[in-house]
C-alpha cells in the first residue's frame, strides 16, 4: 500500500510539474492560477519527502494537513475557474466539500444561484441554515429523479459539479448532456476521476474506484466535449466543443452560418474585440469613461484621451487594474496638431487604430438671443470641427488598413429640441454630427470603414447634480417614458456592438438610446 501511494505521488508530481511549466510559458494563464499550481506542486513535494507513515503523521507536517492544503489548492482552482467563466447558475451534485460551495456562492452575482441536490439523509445539513439566502436552493430527494425533473422543465446551467465516485455518475452526466442542461459555453467539473496510469482494471480494488474508472472512460469517449485533466485530486474540466467541430449526424439540420456561426464563431465571440486598438476622446469621465471600460472589457487595447491628463490617467489606471492594456493622453481635439499627435502616437505604439470613439463634447447652455459668437464658435470647434478632424485622421489610417470602426457621440438633441434648457449651439452641433456620420458612413463603407453614432438621452452624470440643473431633473423625468435618466452603463453595450464585427453591415446609423424621450 505504501509503495502504491508513493507511485501515485510520483505521477502527481510529474503531472503538476508539466502543468506548471506550461502555465509559465505564456501570458494567457492568470497569475493566481500559476501561483496555486506552484503551491500544489510544493505540497506534493513535501508529501514525497515523508518516507514513512510515522513521518506523515508528525504534528508539524502530517499527511492530514498536506491533504487539507491540497484540497485548498483544488478549491482555489475552482475559484479561478468560476472567476474566468462568470457563471450565474450552478448545479451542485453531492459529495463536494462545503469549502467549494462557500467559495462559489461568494463569487456569484446577487441574482446568481446554486442548485444543490441533497439526499434525504442530508436534508438537515447546515446549508439549510446558512446566511446565503436566495443564492442557494436545495432540492431534496434522489439525485437522478431531481435531474429528470430539471431536464423536463428545460433548466440550463453555466457550471455543473459531479463526483465520479457518486452512486450513478454516468447517469447524471448523460442526463445533463443529452437534455442540454449544460449551456453552450458551460463547463462541467468532475472530481475524483481516475488518472491515466491507474485506469487499468488491476488497479481498481473497490466499488468507488470502478465507478471512477467507468465515468472517466465515458467522458473520454464523448466526442461532443473537450476536457482537461488535472491530476490534483483527480479533476477533469469539461467543455462543449463548438458546433463547427461536432460531426453533423442529425438529418434535416442545415449546417449554415446561422447554425455553426459565421466563420465558426458564435454571436458572443463576434462581439469580442481581442487584439483591437481603440481610443476614446473625453475618456476621463462620464460617458467616455464608461466607453473606455466597455471596449477594454471586450478585449481591446484602449487609449484614454482627455483635456485633463490626470483624469485620463485615473481611467487608464482603472483599466490597468482590470488587466486591460491602456495608455493616457492629454489632447484638445479642437486643435489639429493635438489630433495629429494623438493618432500618430497610437499608431507608433500599437501599430494601428481599429476603433475610433469620438466622444468629447461641450455644452455652454445659453438662450439663443444671448449666445455669443465666441460661445457658438467654441461649441462647434469641439463638437463638430474637432470631431471631424478626429474622424478624418483616424479614417485615413483605417482606409489604409482596409478596416475600421468610427463611433461618434451625437445626442438626442439631434432629433428633438430638449426643454426647458436653452442650448441652440449644442443642438445644432449635434445635428451636424449625425449628418457628418451619415455622409462618411456612405463614402467609406466600400473601403472597409464603418461610421456610426450613438445619441444618448439625458445621462445621469455629476453635471446633472449641479445647482443650476437640479431644478430641471423633475421636468425631464416627466418627459421620459422610462421614468428615469440614462446611466452611463446603459450605453456600454451599444459601443461594443458598433465596434465589433457583429455590426459590419451597419453604417451611417444614429443609434438612439434615450428611454423613449424622443417619441413624446
Amino acid at each position: 500500500m505504501e509503495k502504491s501511494q508513493d507511485t501515485q505521488l510520483d505521477l502527481l508530481t510529474d503531472y503538476l510539474s508539466k502543468i506548471t511549466h506550461l502555465s509559465n510559458t505564456g501570458d494567457r494563464f492568470p497569475e493566481d492560477l500559476k501561483r496555486h499550481l506552484g503551491k500544489a506542486l510544493d505540497i506534493v513535494h513535501g508529501m514525497k519527502q515523508c518516507p514513512s507513515r510515522e513521518d506523515r503523521e508528525k504534528p508539524c507536517r502530517n499527511r492530514r494537513s498536506l491533504v487539507k492544503e491540497l484540497e485548498s489548492s483544488v478549491n482555489q482552482i475552482y475559484k479561478m475557474l468560476a472567476q474566468l467563466t462568470r457563471p450565474r447558475k450552478i448545479l451542485y451534485l453531492p459529495h463536494h466539500s462545503n469549502d467549494n460551495l462557500q467559495t462559489l456562492l461568494d463569487l456569484l452575482p446577487e441574482d446568481g444561484q446554486i442548485v444543490a441536490c441533497v439526499s434525504i439523509l442530508e436534508q438537515h445539513h447546515p446549508w439549510k441554515k446558512s446566511s446565503w439566502g436566495k443564492k442557494l436552493h436545495t432540492e431534496i430527494g434522489i439525485t437522478e429523479d431531481i435531474l429528470k425533473k430539471f431536464a423536463a422543465s428545460g433548466e440550463q446551467y453555466d457550471m455543473v459539479f459531479i463526483d465520479a465516485t457518486e452512486e450513478n455518475p454516468i447517469n447524471y452526466y448523460n442526463l445533463i448532456m443529452n437534455s442540454n442542461m449544460l449551456k453552450m459555453d458551460g463547463v462541467i467539473c468532475v472530481q475524483n476521476v481516475s488518472a491515466n496510469e491507474t485506469r487499468s482494471q488491476e488497479h481498481i480494488n473497490d466499488e468507488m474506484g470502478l465507478r471512477s474508472k467507468e465515468m472517466t472512460d465515458v467522458i473520454n469517449a464523448d466526442t461532443r466535449v473537450k476536457q482537461v485533466e488535472l491530476p490534483v485530486e483527480g479533476v477533469i474540466i469539461i467543455k462543449r466543443l463548438p458546433v463547427s467541430h461536432v460531426a453533423d449526424t442529425t438529418k434535416g439540420i442545415l449546417a449554415d452560418d446561422v447554425f455553426r456561426g459565421l466563420k465558426g464563431r458564435c454571436i458572443l465571440d463576434r462581439l469580442r474585440l481581442d487584439g483591437k486598438v481603440a481610443y476614446v476622446t473625453g475618456g476621463g469621465q462620464g460617458i467616455g469613461r464608461a466607453f473606455a471600460h466597455a471596449l477594454g472589457e471586450a478585449g481591446a487595447n484602449v487609449a484614454v484621451i482627455d483635456m485633463v491628463l490626470e483624469k485620463a490617467e485615473a481611467v487608464a489606471n482603472e483599466l490597468h487594474l482590470k488587466g486591460i492594456k491602456s495608455v493616457a493622453m492629454a489632447a484638445d481635439i479642437s486643435k489639429e496638431e493635438d489630433v495629429t499627435r494623438v493618432v500618430d502616437t497610437i499608431v507608433a505604439n500599437w501599430g494601428k487604430i481599429d476603433i475610433a470613439c469620438n466622444n468629447a463634447g461641450i455644452n455652454m447652455n445659453s438662450a439663443s438671443e444671448n449666445t455669443t459668437l465666441e460661445e457658438w464658435d467654441k461649441t462647434f470647434s469641439v463638437n463638430l470641427r474637432g470631431l471631424f478632424m478626429c474622424c478624418q485622421a483616424a479614417g485615413r489610417i483605417m482606409l489604409n488598413q482596409g478596416y475600421g470602426k468610427i463611433i461618434n457621440t451625437a445626442s438626442m438633441a439631434s432629433l428633438i429640441v430638449p426643454h426647458p434648457q436653452k442650448q441652440l449651439a449644442y443642438n445644432t452641433s449635434k445635428a451636424g454630427v449625425v449628418k457628418l456620420t451619415q455622409t462618411l458612413g456612405t463614402e467609406w463603407i466600400d473601403r472597409g470603414v464603418r461610421v456610426n453614432c450613438i445619441s444618448p438621452g439625458i445621462v445621469d452624470t455629476p453635471l446633472i447634480h449641479s445647482e443650476a440643473l437640479k431644478p430641471l431633473v423633475t421636468r425631464w423625468l416627466a418627459d421620459i417614458p422610462a421614468g428615469r435618466l440614462a446611466q452611463v452603463t446603459d450605453l456600454q453595450a451599444a459601443v461594443v456592438y458598433l465596434a465589433s464585427e457583429a455590426s459590419d453591415y451597419m453604417t451611417g446609423h444614429n443609434l438612439v438610446i434615450e428611454g423613449g424621450q424622443s417619441l413624446w
